[in-house]
């Protein structure tokens, strides 16, 4: 890879002549305009780098965030628990992520063992990804993930007042699915929409139907299955819809989230870890555990045309999570016997767009956003420990259009108040972005752009103390650094066929002061392990696409590839040249699709091959023993039959994981460790093994 330094500057120079927004697939005019003919059931994804269609997402019969946004180059979701829905973008995970729902920000670190982000896939409209922090308007490190809830007005035909659909799905490994939902117009301005979705989730087994040792020897009395995973999830969403005006609309939503079973201590480590640990210590495989989560919404929308808009948003979002330890406190007294974490993200923000009339093209981004994260660890139902942090940031953009070329200056001035029991101090700093893009041809589109990121400590993991027993480390300093990128793209109607497009993303994301969790502290701190900044962590790498569209026929082929590097400080000598735990292997995704229009009938095969990951000596919160991640291939097929345009009756049929291949997500745990007490530890978080799904949906 070129060295930092050198390409830093050329990004920077470069910066000051050209720049861009990503890819030509941006251009989804046509394709929205023809869903928008017909109100259908279903959910758009749209990445900065490539989108997805309804179609291509509804015949995949989600029931988890990995089956949507795999296929994205640069995306992962690991861990195949309910309860650990791990997004990673480019090897950083959630926690270095923006992630909003409905403008609500989702980040709640409740739980190492866990993730960030707890929502059902059938519930979405649409999901927007920044693949890498490109512009001064999100203020993720690493990116964000923008979901939004389905609404009534998106669903109702324009000669319908009421509509009413109900969804079955049945899976073999293992899990039964029902969603209800009622949507109408009260009146000529008022609509409103009441969702109710109920999955009761079972024990699912693994590809080749054994559960294997680091070792690759069956583990006793497992039979296959992984067990830990039973339970069942509620989600029920209000959203009501007033347009006030033509040009106004006022939202209020309400969504309830709850996620209860017979869980894993350790939802991120596999079944073999929890075994291990559990029969050495006495204890059982699984515990009672409750995660809820309730978000109330109130969003404002205008536009008062000539591409002059606002959005507004206030929330409030509540997260807590549950679990019974009544074995663990008889085996250790004073211990609680019921543990409680809850966190509380309450906010608001502001996003608006204006055309100014001054002889050229030139669109003013600009808004706030105000954010109170607060943290309770409750023990027995006493409150022990509690944190806070307030967020605020101001931002603008400015695109200016000469003809061909573009050029996107913008500044951000963030500022964040922290109280953890880490560090109390403000942390604040203006941070800018320019990007520019260079249209060659009405085909080829070239861009660049660099933009500094900046991000404040975290608070601490709620659920094991909300930081009680972490050490104060009142030096630690914010993150920093630069996002930089390059990219061409191309999309036409060449060759006969409807669209040709590709395109190739070229990225460097340096994290200056990068915080680590387990740092060795020093003597004068009490020794053992702190939150402190280690040193630099230099990402570089490249995602691709390139699709082909004519008539029926459509395919999609990404790449990706990336590597996380650490410069450490002196002080943490023995972390030089350490890698990210989550850096995935070069990954390949293709996806085929097929419609028989006269019909009604859709085919679609997709496969991903994920490459190996080799062993590193000196691994970032990895596998202390063997890190290496295995590769792994995975075929999905599927069809889909609806009756008419308006989904009034739809079969869907399909099978995950075709060949049934044994296999872990790389952005999910693996590898094996070593420990004083349990000795090796297999860390394998296993995916389910072959499983065929069938959905039928009604719709009046």
């Amino acid at each position: 890879m070129t060295a930092k330094n050198t390409l830093h500057q050329a990004f920077l120079l470069m910066g000051a002549s050209l720049c861009a927004t990503n890819v030509i697939a941006e251009d989804k005019s046509a394709d929205d305009n023809k869903i928008e003919e017909v109100r259908v059931w279903g959910t758009q994804i749209y990445a900065s780098s490539v989108g997805l269609d309804k179609e291509a997402i509804d015949i995949k019969q989600a029931d988890h965030i990995s089956d949507l946004l795999r296929s994205l180059p640069g995306v992962d979701v690991g861990g195949a628990h309910s309860l650990n829905q791990r997004i990673t973008i480019r090897g950083m995970d959630d926690k270095d992520l923006q992630i909003l729902i409905d403008g609500a920000r989702q980040n709640t670190y409740m739980y190492h063992h866990m993730g960030n982000l707890q929502i059902h896939a059938d519930i979405l409209q649409s999901v927007d990804i920044e693949v890498g922090t490109n512009s001064v308007i999100n203020g993720g490190i690493g990116g964000s993930v923008r979901f939004k809830t389905k609404e009534a007005k998106a669903l109702l035909d324009a000669d319908q007042r009421f509509g009413v659909r109900a969804q079955v799905s049945g899976s073999t490994n293992a899990s039964n699915d029902f969603s209800l939902s009622t949507y109408g117009q009260l009146s000529d301005s008022v609509d409103m929409l009441l969702y109710y979705n109920f999955i009761d989730r079972q024990n699912y087994e693994v590809g080749g139907g054994k559960i294997l040792d680091s070792d690759g020897n069956e583990i006793g009395n497992t039979n296959g299955e992984v067990r830990g995973l039973e339970g069942e999830l509620q989600d029920v969403l209000l959203k009501v819809g007033w347009n006030l005006t033509d040009n106004q609309r006022l939202k209020f939503g309400y969504e309830s989230y709850e996620d209860s079973g017979d869980y894993s201590y350790r939802p991120d480590m596999g079944l073999a870890t929890d075994i291990t640990i559990g029969d050495n210590l006495g204890l059982p495989l699984t515990y009672d555990t409750e995660f809820t989560r309730d978000t109330l919404t109130l969003n404002y929308e205008l536009d008062w045309g000539l591409g002059n808009t606002l959005e507004a948003s206030l929330f409030q979002n509540e997260s807590t999570l549950w679990r019974d330890e009544a074995a663990i406190a008889e085996l250790w007294p004073g211990s609680p016997a019921i543990v409680e974490g809850e966190a509380n993200n309450t906010g608001f923000n502001i996003l608006a767009e204006s055309n100014l009339n001054t002889g050229f093209n030139n669109v003013l981004t600009y808004g706030l956003d105000l954010i109170e994260y607060e943290t309770t660890y409750r023990p027995d139902g006493e409150k022990q420990a509690g944190e806070t942090s307030q967020n605020m940031a101001i931002f603008l953009q400015d695109r200016m259009e000469f003809g061909a070329f573009a050029l996107i200056p913008g500044l951000r001035y963030s500022t964040f108040d922290v109280d953890s029991s880490v560090v109390s101090d403000k942390f604040s700093k203006v941070t800018a972005a320019i990007a520019g893009e260079y249209a060659v041809t009405d085909s080829l589109l070239v861009k660049i752009s660099t933009t500094q990121l900046f991000k404040a400590p975290d608070l601490n993991e709620v659920f094991v103390g909300a930081g009680v027993d972490e050490t104060e480390n009142q030096n630690i300093e914010a993150e920093e650094g630069f996002n930089n990128e390059l990219s061409v793209a191309f999309e036409d109607d060449i060759w006969g066929a409807d669209k040709v497009a590709a395109g190739i993303t070229l990225f460097q994301t340096t994290v200056e002061n990068h915080i680590y969790q387990y740092a060795a502290a020093p003597a004068s701190a009490g020794g053992g392990y702190w939150y402190d900044n280690v040193g630099d962590l230099e990402i570089d790498g490249y995602e691709a696409y390139a699709s082909y569209a004519l008539g029926g026929f459509s395919t999609l082929l990404s790449y990706s590839d990336s590597e996380a590097v650490l410069d450490a400080f002196s002080q943490y000598a023995e972390l030089d040249g350490a890698h990210d735990s989550r850096e995935q292997g070069s990954t390949i995704a293709l996806n085929v699709d097929y419609r028989f229009e006269a019909q009604n009938i859709t085919l679609h095969w997709d496969v991903q091959h994920v490459g190996s990951v080799p062993h590193y000596d000196v691994n970032l919160d990895a596998a202390t023993l063997d890190n290496s991640k295995d590769a792994f291939t995975v075929h999905n097929i599927s069809a889909r039959w609806i009756s008419d345009a308006r989904e009034t009756f739809s079969i869907t049929l399909g099978v995950d994981n075709l060949f049934d291949e044994f296999y872990a997500s790389q952005s999910s745990r693996t590898g094996t460790s070593i420990h004083p007490r349990f000795g090796e530890l297999y860390l394998l978080d296993y995916e389910p093994g072959r499983n065929i799904k069938a959905t039928v949906a009604f719709k009046l």
